[in-house]
C-alpha cells in the first residue's frame, strides 16, 4: 500500500523525525523523544502536523440538516464560529468515527479521523439522497497544525490577524498570518490549552519555520498518544470502533436522543434502556510495566474485558491505561495480564490527568 505524505513530509525529515506508517499516512512518530515533546506541551508548547486529519466541507441549502442526521450530537443550534464534538453512528448503534463539526454561514466543515477518511465520505455520499447537500474533500489541498500547551496562545498571539486569547473553548475564527488566509479553531487533542490552524497546503511549512522559530517543539504521535490517553480522550480504532456504541464508550454527552431523527438513533435508544455490557474505564497500574492494546483485564478468574490503551504516564511518573470491561466499581483492584505476568491495577475515573 503507498503512503499518503502531509505537506510537511519533507520538513519532518529535515527536521530529524522518525517516520511511521499512520491511518494511511507517512507521519512522523518522534524527533527529539515521546518524553520530552510530551513535556513540552505540559510545560510550554509543542506543534503536531495533523494535516492527515480529514477536512471536508458541506455545502447547500440542506448542509445543516443533512449533517444534523448523521451526527449523534445536536448541530442545528450550532452558532457561526462555533465547534462542536460529535459521533457518527450506523444504523447499529457502532461509531463510525468521531469528528469535530465547524459552523460557517454558508457551510459546515467536518474533522474526520485520518483512517476513516473514505469511509466516512462513502456514507455521507449513501445518505444524501433528498438533500440538497455538496460534499467536498479538501484534506489535499490544505493542511493542519495543532499548537498545544500552556504558554500556547501566548506565543502565538503576535503571528495572527485577530485576538486569539478571545477565542472562546470550541470557538473558531477566520483570520490571517502574514497575509495568508486560515481558520483558527481553540480546539485539541492534549488536554491542554491550544488552538488549531487549517490553512492552505503550501504555506504550512513557513507556518511551522516560525513556530519552531518562537521557541515551540516539533511532536510526534508518539507524545500526541500519551498526551490523549492521560487526558482520557479516546483514539478511533482503540476505545471506539464499528463493534462499540457511544455509552460503552463513555460518550454518551455527546448524543442527543431528543434531538429528532438521525441514523443510528433508534439503536441507540434500545442500548441506552438496556444495562450496559461493557463500559470504558481508567486503570492505574502498579510497578513500572506499561499494559499495551489486547492486555487481558481480570477480576479473580473472571475475565472482565481487555485493555484499549496503555503506557507510562510522563506526568503522573506511572503506568496508566484505558480498558473496556464488565461494568466495575471505581476503586475496584483488578489484574492486568501483561505477556504473562499478572500487575495489580485500580480501576480510577477518568481523565488521569486534568489541566
Amino acid at each position: 500500500m503507498t503512503m499518503l505524505r502531509t505537506p510537511l513530509y519533507d520538513w519532518h525529515v529535515r527536521h530529524g523525525a522518525r517516520m511511521v506508517p499512520f491511518g494511511g499516512w507517512d507521519m512522523p512518530v518522534q524527533y527529539s523523544g515521546i518524553v520530552a515533546e510530551h513535556q513540552a506541551v505540559r510545560t510550554h508548547a509543542g506543534v503536531f502536523d495533523i494535516s492527515h486529519m480529514a477536512r471536508i466541507t458541506i455545502t447547500g441549502a440542506d448542509a445543516l440538516p443533512f449533517v444534523e442526521s448523521i451526527c449523534t450530537n445536536r448541530v442545528g443550534n450550532l452558532r457561526v464560529g462555533q465547534v462542536r464534538y460529535s459521533l457518527i453512528c450506523n444504523d447499529a448503534g457502532g461509531i463510525l468515527d468521531d469528528i469535530l463539526v465547524y459552523r460557517w454561514p454558508d457551510h459546515l466543515r467536518l474533522v474526520v479521523n485520518a483512517s476513516n477518511r473514505e469511509k466516512i465520505i462513502d456514507w455521507m455520499m449513501s445518505h444524501s439522497a433528498g438533500h440538497d447537500a455538496v460534499i467536498h474533500d479538501e484534506t489535499m489541498s490544505s493542511g493542519m497544525l495543532a499548537i498545544q500547551g500552556p504558554e500556547a496562545i501566548r506565543r502565538v498571539q503576535p503571528m495572527f490577524s485577530k485576538d486569539i486569547s478571545q477565542l472562546k473553548y470550541y470557538g473558531c475564527e477566520p483570520m490571517t498570518w502574514q497575509g495568508i488566509a486560515c481558520l483558527v479553531s481553540r480546539t485539541g487533542y492534549t488536554g491542554e490549552d491550544g488552538i488549531e490552524v487549517i490553512l492552505a497546503s503550501g504555506h504550512l511549512e513557513p507556518l511551522a519555520d516560525t513556530l519552531l522559530l518562537a521557541g515551540m517543539l516539533p511532536c510526534g504521535l508518539g507524545a500526541r498518544d500519551t498526551l490523549r490517553l492521560e487526558a482520557g480522550m479516546p483514539l478511533y480504532g482503540h476505545e471506539m470502533n464499528e463493534a462499540i456504541d457511544p455509552f460503552s464508550a463513555k460518550l454518551g454527552w455527546a448524543v442527543k436522543l431528543d434531538k429528532g431523527e438521525f441514523h443510528g438513533r433508534d439503536a441507540l435508544l434500545a442500548k441506552q434502556a438496556m444495562p450496559f455490557s461493557v463500559e470504558r474505564v481508567g486503570l492505574l497500574l502498579e510497578g513500572k510495566r506499561a499494559a499495551r492494546e489486547g492486555c487481558p483485564v481480570r477480576l479473580g478468574d473472571t475475565l472482565l474485558g481487555q485493555v484499549t490503551s496503555g503506557s507510562f504516564s510522563p506526568t503522573l511518573q506511572r503506568p496508566i491505561a484505558m480498558a473496556l470491561v464488565t461494568p466495575v466499581a471505581v476503586g475496584a483492584m483488578v489484574d492486568v495480564d501483561i505477556r504473562g505476568q499478572v500487575v495489580p491495577a485500580q480501576v480510577v475515573p477518568l481523565p488521569f490527568y486534568q489541566r
